[in-house]
């Protein structure tokens, strides 16, 4: 329930409810006011505010019963890993100090603690923040504004600065003025006593820091990036409400800045490719649609190379369907393809197709996105999709789930968790299409709740969707329902410590055989320049 993703744990929960009957699953490892939480939310991106209202309001509650509980479980014994070495002998005073220091690092990563799903390892971003910025629009649309203020601002103890829930919160002072003083509405009591007691912790960690002589980073809790995602940020002036009022604020929540500048828009290098849209046009960031890429007679031999190198379940383990059981699923590496053409299985010509487009395409992506320094490849596959005769009827699930190439996305909290087992050094991707002789297979984004559609993609032979490979990008690939799609899938690093290592070798392979075909003295490129 960790990993909603993962199709084949979804197909060995189906085959338990078929064995063993009617059954009710129940995940041993959730947290309640987790689960709460997630309810409220759902229930008020659909609107229904009184429900959302309920399940929040109980996961506010569970949250500090929670909070009490982690903070009794910090007084046991503890480990001082800085000192977990023969040399150190504390005195007791010292002894002393540094438990009572773990005891208080332990419960100030509490906030971190009750903010962390089961499964993951980073905590949703300012969560419990976020319980009291639901609520104060929730308690508006019901039409209670002594309650909306209240959890306004409570809010803004966390983010006194937050300009949308300011103005919220002078809307609803004028909406009760005449009726009562808002300046008698106070920001919720739990709220302010565990600030109070947060922030007392803080600064007793950094003086026992600065005295016994250990390092302390104050983490940041209360990261504004985790905000509401939804247009609701300032109540709109909606049909019931007076002109003047304040007007509607159509804010998404926004990604946390990348470590470097963001552009697009530079040379496609060849002048027979040609561009189709942007990240504008394509309704999101670090986006391009090329056509054009490479010829029709280039997707037909690709394709003959294809059939004769490809392995089933290539890539996966040897699992044949790992995405979908209505798929068989097949693949090829590039170093594959050069050593099967050096061995004369398939012609030389092909495989080195094959590995000269995928160069153009890293060029092209490199280009575009004018990047500042060199992008290496991360991952070359060639892969193909056949949908399986006799199992296409009332089909309903995708080719490819959504996801993001980087990070692990988790629609529920509407986050993208860079952590393992995601690949969070890849940081483009492409996907360069050889046929559309096929049925279904369209490529989609998606918002991250993986729901919302805000581009779909039919592909064709020489068409190239290339993006960045964050949670600013969730994507997937609908059902193929009628014959075969294949496409070469690029994935690219910035980080030359995270190079393909079977890149490396058929570099090494494109050398020798060039040297073979040019003679020593020939040679005029050097695929280990980079090295």
């Amino acid at each position: 329930m960790a990993n909603p993703e993962h199709m084949e744990i979804q197909q060995d929960i189906e085959n338990y409810k078929t064995t063993a009957g009617k059954v009710s699953l129940i995940d041993r490892e959730a947290r309640q006011h987790m689960e709460d939480y997630s309810a409220g939310v759902r229930h008020y991106d659909k609107e229904e505010y009184e429900l959302a209202i309920d399940f929040l309001e109980r996961a506010l509650k569970g949250y500090y019963s929670e909070d009490e509980d982690c903070q009794i479980m910090c007084e046991g014994p503890q480990r001082f890993e800085e000192h977990e070495y023969l040399e150190y002998k504390a005195g007791l005073y010292e002894a002393i100090a540094d438990h009572y220091m773990q005891v208080l690092a332990c419960k100030h990563d509490c906030v971190r603690e009750l903010a962390t799903r089961s499964g993951r390892i980073s905590p949703i971003e300012n969560f419990l923040p976020l319980h009291y910025d639901y609520l104060q629009f929730a308690y508006y649309r019901v039409g209670d504004y002594v309650k909306a203020l209240e959890c306004a601002k409570s809010y803004l103890l966390f983010h006194p600065d937050d300009e949308d829930v300011l103005e919220n919160a002078g809307y609803y002072e004028g909406l009760l003025e005449g009726t009562m003083d808002p300046n008698t509405i106070k920001p919720r009591k739990e709220a302010k006593m565990l600030l109070r007691r947060h922030k007392v912790e803080s600064h007793l960690l950094q003086v026992a820091a600065a005295g016994l002589g250990y390092s302390y980073t104050e983490p940041n809790y209360w990261n504004r990036y985790g905000a509401r995602q939804d247009e609701h940020s300032v109540p709109s002036s909606i049909s019931s409400e007076p002109e003047d009022g304040p007007r509607l604020s159509l804010v998404k929540k926004p990604m946390p800045k990348p470590d470097r500048e963001l552009k697009e828009g530079g040379p496609l290098l060849y002048s027979d490719v040609k561009f189709v849209y942007n990240s504008q046009q394509l309704n999101g960031t670090q986006r391009v649609l090329l056509d054009n890429v490479i010829s029709e007679e280039q997707c037909r031999e690709l394709h003959r190379v294809a059939s004769g190198i490809m392995l089933a379940g290539d890539g996966y383990r040897g699992k044949t369907s790992p995405h979908t059981p209505n798929e068989r699923f097949e693949g090829a590496t590039v170093l594959k393809a050069l050593k099967y053409g050096y061995e004369g299985r398939v012609p030389l010509k092909s495989a080195r197709l094959f590995y000269d487009i995928s160069e153009k395409a890293r060029r092209i992506v490199e280009s575009y996105f004018m990047l500042n320094s060199t992008l290496y490849f991360s991952y070359t596959h060639l892969v193909c999709r056949t949908a399986l005769s006799g199992q296409q009827e009332r089909r309903n699930d995708l080719s490819h789930p959504i996801h993001a190439d980087n990070c692990l996305l988790d629609p529920e909290a509407n986050e993208c968790w860079k952590e393992p087992p995601a690949y969070t050094f890849r940081d483009y991707s492409a996907l360069l299409y050889m046929n559309a002789d096929f049925e279904g297979g369209e490529f989609i984004f998606t918002e991250m709740d993986a729901k919302t559609v805000t581009a779909s993609i039919k592909p064709k032979c020489g068409r190239m969707i290339s993006f960045s490979s964050g949670g600013e990008n969730p994507h997937g690939v609908k059902a193929v329902t009628k014959g075969q799609r294949c496409a070469v899938a690029l994935w690219f690093t910035l980080d030359p410590l995270y190079r393909e290592l079977e890149r490396i070798q058929a570099d090494e392979v494109i050398a020798m055989l060039d040297q073979e075909h040019l003679g020593p003295s020939e040679m005029n490129i050097n695929p280990k320049d980079e090295l």
